[in-house]
């Protein structure tokens, strides 16, 4: 595609997805020119960063891209396309690849998500809407009828991914629902959906759906899934107990139709369809849509990626998938964890110097920059929850998943914590499928000399 030589891209965003995205960005040849607003240390080495320009100051963001001129615009969170970041550069004549704030409120009201989804046959968990807390007891029966547990109690709109209360408690249920009504929100009762859970990102340009390749994140803080819900703590590609015909099926039951149904109703949807599935024993659900790339299984999936990025983001914000080749992926296996502050979620600490990249780095792992910035005198400091994200790649989950840890461990930041189980279920039983048992071995052995 002669129109791609030489690129300039503007990306929206200071956090690990947007330094993912920007970092797969660089490798496409030619390389694009690159620019990020306001961008971060890791991302200000591969891009030039306008870190006047927030990511919630619309008006900054179509300034700048009046001075630099881009040739496509990525907006990366999910807050500024909820407020209408994309409308108002497309208004200005860029081409931008990220939903309108209409087509955002799929992950900005839970609500309306479900209506989409009812409306368009897609299968997900059973749900109640409440916007008053006299009504939350009745709706924890509706959706729990037989006092079944856990509970599902999630804020109606965006909270960073940690919205969510999935508990055995019910008084816990309760506080959480509570807490969120008192604060001027509704919430969302759910049935709770057994069977891992499984994230898709679905490309879409309005009307068609490419699927990038699947991934399983970790929300909760602790080891064994234990501790509160965050953001997510680490994920990992590919995911070899999956079906292997997972993604045809998401776009086929999940994906095109909600698209189709976007369409339909005058809001089409350019940009990530992020499909959060629960692999149930009823089949496959919907646990959530969201409306851009998720954090972190984007620095895995990106990372796994063999063709380039540019022309494929291109092509779905002009409008026309079918003008670039489907995506095709490495065989390595891909391991992010997540390095977060002191305290994270709750109560975070900022501002504690880090240290050890450059001992990661030396132990086979890279390193995305999620909540950090510089200090005047130039020392690299915490600035957010979620502080790094460490990857490691090889040519199966176990290896990986050792570089990724590895490098998590080599990180310097006072009062620091990971979690240490990243992949390992998934690595240790492709290891046992990879290694027959000894007894195997014995007979395969003695079959071969019979």
């Amino acid at each position: 595609m002669g129109t791609l030589a030489r690129v300039k891209i503007l990306v929206i965003g200071s956090g690990g997805r947007e330094h993912a995205i920007i970092r797969r960005l660089s490798s496409d040849a030619p390389a694009p020119d690159l620019h990020a607003a306001p961008g971060n240390p890791g991302i200000a080495d591969l891009a030039t960063c306008h870190e006047a320009v927030t990511t919630l100051d619309l008006d900054a963001q179509v300034e700048l891209a009046e001075q630099i001129r881009p040739d496509l615009v990525i907006i990366g969170p999910e807050a500024p396309l909820v407020e209408g970041s994309a409308d108002r550069l497309r208004e200005a004549g860029f081409t931008v690849f990220g939903p309108s704030a209409a087509a955002a409120v799929l992950e900005g009201s839970k609500t309306w998500a479900k209506e989409i989804m009812a409306a368009a046959s897609v299968p997900t968990a059973a749900s109640v809407t409440v916007t008053e807390v006299e009504e939350l007891e009745a709706g924890l029966d509706r959706v729990n009828p037989r006092g079944e547990v856990p509970y599902v109690v999630k804020a109606d709109g965006l909270a960073a991914g940690k919205g969510v209360v999935v508990t055995t408690d019910r008084e816990a249920a309760l506080t959480h629902g509570r807490a969120v009504v008192l604060a001027g929100g509704s919430v969302v009762l759910e049935e709770f959906l057994d069977g891992p859970e499984v994230s898709l990102f679905c490309v879409s340009d309005g009307s068609r759906v490419v699927p990038l390749a699947p991934a399983q994140d970790f929300k909760r803080a602790l080891d064994e899934d234990a501790g509160p819900n965050t953001g997510g703590m680490g994920a990992y590609s590919p995911l070899p107990w999956a079906p292997q015909d997972l993604s045809e099926q998401v776009v086929r039951t999940v994906a095109q139709p909600t698209i189709d149904e976007m369409a339909a109703r005058g809001i089409p949807f350019v940009g990530i369809l992020y499909c959060g599935l629960a692999l149930t024993s009823q089949g496959l659900r919907v646990v959530e849509f969201n409306a851009r790339f998720g954090d972190p299984e984007t620095q895995v999936v990106l990372e796994r990626l063999a063709s380039p990025l540019a022309p494929l983001l291109l092509a779905a914000a002009r409008g026309d998938l079918q003008q670039v080749p489907a995506p095709h992926w490495h065989d390595k296996a891909a391991v992010t964890v997540v390095v977060a502050a002191s305290g994270y979620p709750a109560l975070v600490r900022l501002g504690d110097e880090i240290g050890g990249l450059e001992q990661a780095r030396q132990l086979g792992a890279h390193v995305i920059h999620a909540g950090t910035a510089r200090r005047d005198d130039g020392a690299l400091v915490s600035s957010g929850g979620r502080v790094l994200s460490v990857v490691g790649t090889g040519p199966d989950l176990s290896v990986a998943r050792a570089r990724a840890t590895a490098g998590a461990q080599a990180i310097a930041l006072d009062g620091c914590h990971h979690r240490g189980d990243i992949a390992r279920d998934a690595a240790e039983a492709q290891q046992a499928v990879a290694s027959p048992s000894d007894a195997e071995a014995a007979a395969t052995e003695g079959k071969a000399g019979a």
